[in-house]
């Protein structure tokens, strides 16, 4: 791996011998280039990053799905991202197409995790309206933490109730049948998680930008081309004007760009 942006002594430090392809990076390199920013006087105000990869025609899925567009270097990000997390928001329809499974305790990232006061995995957080969720999956019945769910006011009594007796938390976050996104944000930081990292889908990404609460975008640019009609990373509601977020590092290995921009 090869950092291109910001250039500084360590771009050449992690090239290998000759300027070819650079060396894999340690996951402690990794999670140096990734920390979330220090708390201010006032204590660590929540952060929102998402994580999330595209072809080079703006795909964000293939056959539904984002693993057949990604490669080994992005999964060591995703698991560095996650490590680094408090929580994991995701939308229902993502946990639903991409199988999810609750967020696992990873020996390497141990003792980074204590020392950050953080519990040995992040909490996953689900976005969802209806609870149209399937609670004997291993999300609901074996996670380290109890995964959390964010929904509306409204949400019928019974899907509650199923969602509770499966162990899961309810969460309401917003009225009526919808989640509010400013109102999750600020609701998860009142339970401690203010590292936030969100994985989508589109759906919630674009949500989450209309409403203005991301703060950092890292993607991956997969040097593919799918054509079809598949999902861009954010999709819903479009903004008055377009948002603008400032280039913050670029890392590069096998034609993968990995990047970080966060709000202007």
């Amino acid at each position: 791996m090869r950092r291109l942006f910001p250039v500084t002594d360590v771009t050449d430090e992690t090239a290998a011998p000759g300027g070819e392809e650079g060396r894999e990076w340690s996951l402690a390199e990794l999670a140096a280039a990734y920390a979330y920013p220090e708390p201010g006087p006032g204590g660590r105000e929540p952060w929102l990053r998402a994580n999330m990869v595209s072809t080079l025609d703006g795909a964000a899925q293939h056959d539904g799905r984002s693993q057949p567009i990604s490669c080994p270097a992005d999964m060591r990000i995703f698991g560095t991202l996650r490590a680094l997390a408090d929580v994991v928001v995701v939308g229902a329809q993502t946990v639903r197409q991409e199988g999810y499974r609750p967020a696992r305790a990873r020996a390497e990232f141990a003792a980074a995790r204590e020392a950050a006061g953080q519990g040995p995995a992040p909490v996953i957080a689900v976005v969802t309206a209806g609870l149209d969720l399937d609670f004997s999956l291993p999300l609901f019945t074996s996670p380290l933490v109890p995964t959390l769910l964010l929904t509306g006011a409204g949400a019928a009594p019974d899907r509650v109730a199923a969602a509770e007796r499966a162990g899961a938390r309810v969460i309401t976050a917003g009225e009526g049948g919808a989640v509010d996104p400013a109102r999750a944000v600020r609701t998860l930081a009142d339970l401690g998680h203010t590292r936030l990292l969100t994985e989508g889908g589109p759906r919630l990404l674009g949500q989450l930008v209309a409403a203005g609460v991301l703060d950092e975008l890292c993607l991956t640019v997969s040097p593919m081309l799918t054509a079809g009609d598949a999902q861009r990373i954010a999709g819903g509601p479009s903004v008055t004007f377009p948002r603008r977020f400032a280039l913050k590092s670029m890392l590069e290995e096998d034609g993968f760009l990995f990047t970080r921009y966060q709000r202007s």
